[in-house]
């Protein structure tokens, strides 16, 4: 199998094909985070370096499938995938009954997608809302468009960096997603920080994205909600980190 991606999931299947014997090749843009890289092959996954963006790379991924016959899994656009991120919005209704408010980052759409699906159905009065990077507003520029647009992303949070929302992902968010905000990377980063220094936790920056649009008001919240915002990303490049 092959799968393309700069973020979270190339790591989770390359987790899972060494779990089940499945050989597994990941392309990813080649500025790619080392740390992600070097997780995938500790993992046994080939890694593809290749393009100056996730779209070039995606080019290059067609060719390499079709010239070694291998099946694509698709890094968000994928009906299994989104129904097990669902388990995540399943846990936050178990773990906060009362939740009034889930705030996720957006980059494909696969993670909200299951998650806001779980949450709407548990709990229909909550609010979903996603987040985005100013210079990868995939989602948001798809939802004003009615149809999906693509583009070339430029953000720190390079987990949400996807070229474009998928058709299912857009759908899926069309209806169980009340709202979509994008920030700037000074927001994300300032979310990065904030975690760091009083919860001590290292999130990357696409993990951080949804607690720093809460932090600076990017989230409409009304007096009492409770609110939880998903830290999904901890792949941060130590030797980044300071900068």
């Amino acid at each position: 199998m092959i799968t393309l991606s700069a973020g979270n999931a190339a790591q989770a299947y390359a987790w899972a094909g060494a779990q089940f014997g499945v050989k597994v090749t990941v392309t990813m843009p080649a500025g790619a985070v080392r740390s992600k890289v070097d997780a995938c092959r500790v993992y046994g996954a080939e890694v593809i370096l290749h393009g100056a963006n996730i779209a070039e790379t995606a080019d290059h991924l067609a060719k390499v499938r079709d010239e070694r016959g291998l099946v694509y899994v698709h890094p968000f656009e994928d009906a299994d995938l989104i129904a097990g991120h669902g388990s995540a919005g399943l846990e936050i209704v178990e773990d906060l009954p009362g939740v009034d408010v889930v705030v996720v980052g957006i980059g494909g759409g696969g993670l909200i997608s299951g998650i806001a699906a779980a949450v709407k159905a548990l709990r229909p009065a909550a609010r979903v809302i996603g987040v985005e990077p100013e210079g990868a507003d995939s989602m948001f520029r798809a939802l004003a468009a009615g149809e999906v647009i693509g583009l070339v992303p430029s953000t720190i949070a390079d987990g949400l960096a996807a070229p474009f929302a998928g058709d299912r992902t857009l759908a899926m968010v069309q209806r169980h997603v009340d709202q979509v905000v994008r920030v700037p990377d000074t927001v994300i980063l300032a979310g990065v920080r904030f975690l760091a220094e009083r919860t001590k936790q290292v999130v990357e920056p696409a993990g951080a994205a949804a607690l720093g649009a809460l932090l600076f008001g990017r989230v409409p919240l009304r007096d009492g909600e409770r609110v939880c915002a998903v830290l999904s990303g901890g792949n941060v490049e130590i030797s980044r980190l300071g900068s």
